[in-house]
């Protein structure tokens, strides 16, 4: 069986990323096509297979300006050859999914998020925005919802990450989905005992405006307690000049110091509403619980009064009021930890394989043999470096 998994961009290795690399462990023979890629910003397991890009890797500056190419990419898609493939996984959450399919060949897209800044958020995004996209964006997200839309039936069948993002696929589709987690390695993660653990409290993200970093500061800075933050993005600056003398802001850090500020902080803060959200797992397989916002994927991982607690509204006093309670209550380290060990990449797996089993026997009438679920054997790594297309 050939595969090719079509991924948006590759210019880092985030959640996104990260399910590419397991469902590369999943086929070890798949060709991955993709808009960009950045090579040395991926890992050594992505680049032994084959990348192919679209012509969108071809125009100006595309490995920094990709995202001012979004209208492009629906036409960028469709010109993919995938003659030959039998089992074609497309990763959506930005353009993806609108491959043409050949005869034949069965789709399975498992979405992170239907677009967000053409559904859900579209007017978040635009009310951010500069003048000039301001002004493009109507026209512009309106052409994409109706290609967005119209290509949703190419696809055989969807997979969530999340039962929030299957309701969107719902709304915006018309699509029923399965749901599978996403795969978060757990292992990397574990508690330390507890006279290691100090007193302040961890943000960690990517510091955009969606996922409202800023509540965390201002009420940090209103209460005097101790945050650190752990993450870039647009908002780097201007958080640091918010943050008083209790908030620590480092900005990008190399993995070692995550894991070591995962498991001495007292809890994670959580305010964004998120399709899935790794890093409250990754948070509490190293044993500490999350107060996160009560929305989104959160609400799917974190148990309340367990493994850490909900506030209700995207306010700094509602994130002050769920400080106080967490700090009235006592959590268990191992028990937390043992919590989000069911998250592991082995589970993602298993469950990936069931459903690229179930789509192939709605599609053929049989099930797939298991050496064809392994597709073929990969290219030396040498050979898979070089390439790109």
């Amino acid at each position: 069986m050939r595969v090719a998994i079509i991924h948006y961009w590759l210019v880092g290795m985030r959640g996104g990323e990260k399910v590419i690399e397991a469902l590369c462990r999943m086929y070890p023979g798949a060709d991955i096509f993709t808009h960009v890629v950045v090579p040395e910003a991926l890992s050594e397991d992505l680049l032994r297979h084959k990348i192919r890009t679209s012509f969108i890797a071809k125009l100006p500056r595309a490995a920094r300006m990709y995202k001012s190419y979004l209208p492009l990419m629906p036409l960028a898609l469709e010109q993919l050859d995938l003659s030959g493939y039998d089992l074609i996984i497309s990763s959506e959450s930005g353009p993806a999914k609108g491959i043409i399919p050949p005869e034949g060949a069965v789709h399975l897209c498992y979405c992170h998020s239907p677009m967000r800044y053409i559904w859900n958020m579209y007017h978040d995004y635009r009310r951010t925005a500069g003048p000039m996209a301001r002004a493009a964006m109507p026209l512009l997200t309106h052409y994409l919802r109706t290609w967005d839309e119209s290509s949703s039936a190419r696809v055989d069948q969807f997979v969530a990450n999340s039962s929030t993002v299957a309701g969107r696929i719902r709304r915006y589709y018309r699509r029923d989905a399965a749901i599978v987690h996403p795969p978060v390695d757990v292992s990397a993660f574990a508690p330390v005992a507890p006279e290691e653990v100090d007193d302040y409290y961890l943000m960690v993200g990517e510091l955009v405006r969606y996922k409202r970093p800023d509540i965390a500061v201002r009420a940090f800075n209103a209460t005097k307690r101790r945050l650190v933050v752990i993450g870039g993005g647009e908002m780097l600056a201007e958080l640091r000049a918010l943050a008083g003398p209790t908030v620590q802001i480092l900005g990008s850090q190399p993995f070692a110091s995550l894991r070591h500020h995962y498991a001495r902080a007292r809890a994670l803060i959580f305010p964004g509403e998120e399709d899935f959200g790794i890093v409250p797992v990754e948070a509490m397989a190293s044993g500490r619980p999350v107060i996160a916002y009560g929305r989104g994927g959160a609400t799917e991982t974190v148990v309340d009064g367990r493994t850490g607690l909900f506030f209700d509204e995207q306010s700094e006093e509602a994130l002050i009021d769920a400080i106080a309670r967490l700090e009235s209550l006592s959590f268990d380290p191992a028990q937390i930890a043992r919590h989000a060990h069911q998250f592991n990449p082995a589970r993602f797996e298993r469950q990936m394989r069931e459903a690229v089993s179930k789509v192939w026997t709605d599609a053929y009438g049989r099930e797939p043999s298991a050496a064809a679920l392994q597709a073929d054997d990969p290219v030396p790594l040498g050979r898979r470096r070089a390439a790109y297309a």
